[in-house]
């Protein structure tokens, strides 16, 4: 277990250090979840050997978003004033996110021939 977890956090790392070292527009996570992904690809055990510790990492996901909600609550006096920007901000963003989602799958779908059209 504590070598998956070694495996993620150490791809995360070597992402970041990455992205920042060579100023990439890229954040570092996601290019260390890219080179996680291309480790999967070419060592099937590795894959093998981090599933469990990823899947009981997702199956508490949510716990993630704690602090984040902490922080929002305890700047609550600061965000007063913009709570109609804030909503309208949060209602955007989430349509506009469920229409790239929707039209992301739409495109796939064609792509590979899986359309009802």
């Amino acid at each position: 277990m504590l070598h998956a977890l070694t495996v993620i956090l150490a791809t995360q790392l070597v992402g970041e250090v990455a992205a920042r070292s060579l100023a990439l527009p890229v954040p570092g996570p996601v290019l260390g979840m890219v080179s996680l992904t291309l480790a999967f690809a070419t060592l099937p055990a590795l894959r093998e050997a981090v599933r469990p510790v990823a899947q009981g990492i997702l199956g508490h996901l949510s716990l993630l978003f704690v602090p984040a909600g902490v922080g929002v609550i305890g700047n609550l006096s600061a965000l007063k004033g913009m709570g109609l920007g804030l909503t309208l901000a949060i209602l955007c963003s989430t349509a506009l996110a469920i229409a790239a989602g929707a039209l992301t799958f739409a495109f796939v779908a064609r792509l590979t021939g899986a359309s009802d059209d």
